[in-house]
């Protein structure tokens, strides 16, 4: 790893306004993604700016039927959130079952969307929900956020404060883990909203996390496992590397969504 200067400020003007007077500057949040992509070198910025002590953007709450979640609101709090268990309980299993016990511990949902790793957990949510991503540079829609690997429609400097994430009337959340990592060789978040389904997929991408138009279309029509039986993964956009290579992590999308249609259709919110 290469050195690096250490910065934090208690105040979101004051983390802003490092950000804009400091060099080759980055934002750290949990530091699952960040610190790991500069161990690896990927990434070296000659400044951090520490989160922690931005404590007015931790918490969760509910208005009306929209849950807002603060970005530095840590996984292991989502996944044991009983609000979370109320309203959107596939959010608090996604959370839950990302990494290992320190991940979820540290790691952040705002660090996470920020980063938008290929293989992390919750783009497919924020994308099948159909999340509004608040920054200090305005609010933009999942649709719009997410734009390839490692890149995000975040303007230069700006921060992730929140997530707001729509009721919906059922969800569910299934991913097939890499044994070592636990992160998504695929992953399927599906969400119905009155007549109108989403399906966010993640890890098998080329392109990163991304919406499966074609199954929505099948499942909004009629929302079960069986209206998957006439389509097919397209191969040519999926990811191939030395852990699955495209045809496999096809066939993975493939059943991943019917596991998760069915578990939405068990369950009652």
């Amino acid at each position: 790893m290469y050195s690096f200067a250490y910065h934090r400020d208690a105040s979101i003007e004051g983390t802003c306004r490092l950000r804009e007077t400091l060099d080759n500057a980055r934002f750290l949040a949990g530091g699952q993604s960040l610190l790991p992509m500069m161990k690896l070198r990927f990434a070296a910025p000659e400044n951090i700016i520490d989160l922690r002590d931005l404590e007015e953007l931790r918490g969760i709450k509910r208005d009306g039927e929209v849950i807002t979640i603060g970005a530095l609101t840590r996984h292991a709090d989502v996944a044991r959130s009983a609000l979370m268990r109320e309203t959107i309980p596939a959010i608090a299993d996604l959370a839950g079952w990302i990494g290992d016990p320190m991940v979820r511990a540290q790691g952040t949902l705002g660090g996470s969307v920020a980063n938008n790793d290929p293989a992390a957990c919750y783009p497919s949510a924020c994308l099948a929900l159909g999340a509004r991503i608040h920054t200090t540079a305005g609010e933009i829609e999942a649709d719009d956020f997410f734009l390839g690997v490692f890149e995000t429609a975040l303007t230069d400097g700006a921060l992730v404060t929140a997530v707001e994430f729509p009721v919906p009337d059922t969800a569910a959340y299934v991913k097939f883990r890499h044994p070592a990592s636990r992160f998504a060789l695929a992953g399927v978040f599906v969400a119905r909203f009155g007549g109108l389904v989403r399906v966010g997929i993640t890890g098998a991408g080329q392109m990163g996390a991304y919406r499966w138009i074609e199954a929505e279309e099948a499942l909004t029509e009629n929302f079960s496992a069986d209206s998957l039986d006439e389509i097919k993964t397209d191969i040519s956009v999926m990811n191939s590397d030395i852990h699955a290579d495209a045809e496999y992590r096809a066939h993975l999308v493939e059943v991943m969504t019917r596991r998760a249609v069915k578990e939405a259709i068990t369950r009652q919110y």
